[in-house]
């Protein structure tokens, strides 16, 4: 790769998805000198906020989609779950990274898996399931507890039930409406961590990590580098990560979750292929965040240092929970000088739902973490 090939800026950027990520990574782009264009099925969304044009259209609107690309420079998504033929669409038009393709596996959790076990990574025992008949012979098969997963459209923890025994299998069936599935064993793990990677058009890798991750109701409460995770966990969560990033020949940033046990081995949990929640920390943690590392590769630009800052970064998730007491108390939060707070003007709060984070760097991965646990919990202190 040279100059000649990347994509300079003052072109137009466009994106696919119209949530926090997109608006991080506009404001990335916008930080460049880049134009970015945002197309959804919504209006007013937090990437059209911060881009140059929001359009609203049906991600099945193929002559929307064809506009749309012949507008911009380089597509890039905000989520994995568009449409193949979106994807495929909008590539005649425009350069699209990650590719289509590497979206057509991730979006399947029986696709990803399969993809994961027949390039010898590390992944937990499964079994595909599109029948209520298959479903209580992959129980016997893995046995209880194990845990139900819808095979496309899960996120924070919905689209999965846990069979306790093999006489709850019928019922989790009915529960997720009979649909194309995928039955995995129960693991029991130690700490749920995650790499961060970015792949440049010329094949360069950079990768953040591993982040400590804890979740609350199946969704991500906060993470935190840390300086004491086993050798064998660090070394093997970075070498499948880079792994991953090649075997799919990815162009832009993946995220890969793991499960790690008590002995320091990691199993791949789920692969997202663009920034990740537990990615945010690297905003304020790093020398380049996870969303300009996104421009740079979409670009054909040369990736920036992922060193961090200070030793340590926290990250804690603002959920709309903090606003059913009224309005959060932002002043007690921001009185602790140490933090950044990052809302992601969502017009509507409710339980569950991701408003915003506070990062938070530090000397120490205990005292990132308790920064932004403090400030968080400031925000509701009247």
């Amino acid at each position: 790769m040279n100059g000649r090939d990347a994509i300079p800026p003052g072109a137009t950027l466009g994106v696919l998805g119209s949530g926090q990520l997109g608006r991080m990574f506009a404001i990335a782009a916008r930080r460049l000198g880049y134009r970015v264009h945002v197309l959804s099925p919504e209006y007013d969304t937090p990437t059209g906020q911060v881009a140059d044009l929001e359009i609203s259209a049906d991600y099945q609107d193929l002559d929307a989609i064809a506009r749309f690309a012949q507008g911009v420079a380089a597509i890039t998504f905000e989520f994995e779950n568009v449409p193949a033929i979106t994807a495929e669409t909008a590539a005649r038009h425009a350069p699209v990274r990650p590719a289509g393709r590497v979206l057509h596996i991730a979006q399947n959790r029986a696709r990803e898996k399969g993809w994961l076990r027949d390039n010898a990574m590390p992944v937990t025992p499964f079994r595909n399931v599109g029948t209520q008949e298959e479903l209580l012979a992959a129980v016997v098969e893995l046995g209880t507890p194990a845990v139900l997963k819808t095979a496309a459209f899960g996120y924070d923890g919905k689209g999965q039930v846990t069979i306790r025994k093999a006489a709850e299998a019928e019922a989790a069936w009915q529960t997720l409406m009979r649909q194309e599935c995928i039955l995995e064993a129960f693991v029991e793990f130690e700490k749920e961590i995650s790499v961060v990677t970015a792949r440049g058009l010329d094949g360069n890798l950079v990768c953040y990590g591993p982040m400590v991750n804890t979740h609350v109701n199946h969704i991500l409460d906060t993470s935190v580098t840390s300086c004491d995770l086993p050798a064998r966990a660090v070394k093997d969560s970075l070498d499948i990560a880079c792994s991953v990033m090649e075997g799919l020949d990815v162009t832009g940033v993946l995220c890969v979750e793991f499960f790690m046990e008590s002995d320091g081995r990691v199993m791949v949990n789920e692969l997202a292929p663009r920034p990740h929640n537990s990615g945010h920390l690297t905003i304020d943690g790093h020398v380049t965040c996870q969303f300009e590392q996104q421009v740079r590769a979409v670009c054909g630009l040369p990736l920036g240092s992922p060193a961090m800052v200070r030793p340590a970064a926290a990250m804690a998730n603002l959920l709309g929970d903090l606003w059913e007491g009224g309005e959060p108390q932002w002043h007690r939060a921001l009185a602790i000088p140490e933090v950044k707070l990052h809302l992601y003007g969502k017009v509507e709060s409710r339980a569950g739902r991701k408003m915003g984070h506070i990062n938070a760097a530090a000397d120490t991965p205990e005292e990132a973490l308790r920064l932004v646990t403090a400030a968080r919990a400031a925000l509701t202190r009247r």
